[in-house]
């Protein structure tokens, strides 16, 4: 897909309502994907009358981090985007790993975020970034929905995360730098072999089955929909009562689904009730499902919620 700013508007439009002249943040990294994001962002905030707040994360890793962030703070100025450098959290140990750096700098991004009432933050992951998480999870062994990758929405602490590049391929973001004339910044680690993503990155891009996994990838996209809309309706045909401290299903039911759906019904019941909490880890929720698969099965306790069998209803409850 060819990038400018008519089509960057009409991405903008499928997100949802913003509120009249809003605040957003985007993180800019000083990369290409992340520099054409805040110029076109910076286009964008002026149609609405909002304000834009580029950030700008020092993640202290390379010993010329701190100059780099200044260097894309001078950048950003020529654009005339106000922008604010943010360190590491100084009780955080510096991991030299690239892992640990995006995960200190997403917890800055949002941190700041929150600090200044800002609620739509915007990243710059494009098509390829979703690609290399895909193969990279497809490795690993991912279920279904970490196959579905990065998202063009999320929400995180309330803060509304927004990806509108994802769909956007690397090269026409480059070829829409060199158009407009943007500088930005090539980041030395994303072709270190060293780093796993690095490998996969490199894999993609000379690898004669590059074609086959960017069509199993769009297809696994296409059906996800469908398969997260099989859960909500086998979930909403077990429900026999739901209160803000109860919810109750049928068990009979429940046990003639796959584990994968159980699994999936139970994470949405743990989540209605622990909705600000961190997600209880799969590992936990199998070993419920293979105690609640015994004869003598009674109670569990999952995550702070109690779950007792009673005749042949399963009935979750808040402690």
């Amino acid at each position: 897909m060819v990038l400018n700013f008519k089509i960057f508007k009409n991405l903008m439009k499928s997100y949802e309502y913003f509120e009249n002249k809003p605040h957003i943040g985007v993180g800019v990294s000083g990369g290409p994907d992340s520099v054409a994001l805040a110029y076109l962002l910076n286009k964008w905030i002026k149609y609405k009358k909002g304000n834009l707040t580029a950030i700008v994360f020092d993640h202290g890793i390379r010993n010329n981090s701190k100059i780099e962030s200044f260097h894309v703070r001078k950048m950003l100025t020529t654009f005339g985007i106000r922008s604010l450098i943010i360190k590491q959290n100084k009780n955080k140990q510096i991991k030299k790993n690239m892992s640990n750096a995006r995960d200190n700098r997403f917890e800055g991004l949002i941190s700041l975020c929150k600090k200044k009432n800002i609620l739509h933050l915007f990243l710059g992951h494009h098509f390829d970034d979703n690609l290399e998480t895909y193969l990279m999870r497809k490795i690993n062994g991912s279920n279904l929905d970490g196959l579905e990758s990065i998202n063009k929405t999320t929400y995180f602490k309330n803060i509304q995360i927004l990806r509108p590049f994802i769909e956007i391929d690397k090269k026409s973001i480059l070829s829409f730098n060199k158009k407009n004339k943007l500088q930005f910044i090539n980041d030395p680690t994303n072709k270190d072999l060293n780093y796993t993503r690095s490998k996969i990155r490199n894999f993609l891009q000379t690898s004669k089955y590059s074609g086959e996994i960017k069509k199993d990838f769009l297809n696994i996209k296409k059906e996800i929909p469908n398969y997260k809309k099989m859960i909500w309706e086998t979930l909403a045909d077990n429900l026999i009562y739901v209160s803000a401290s109860k919810i109750k299903i049928s068990l009979n039911n429940l046990m003639k689904l796959d584990d994968l759906i159980i699994e999936k019904h139970t994470l949405c019941i743990l989540k209605f009730f622990n909705r600000n909490k961190t997600q209880t880890k799969s590992s936990k929720i199998m070993i419920f499902i293979a105690e609640l698969k015994k004869y003598n099965f009674k109670s569990f306790n999952l995550s702070g919620v109690n779950i007792e069998k009673n005749s042949n209803f399963l009935i979750f409850s808040e402690k």
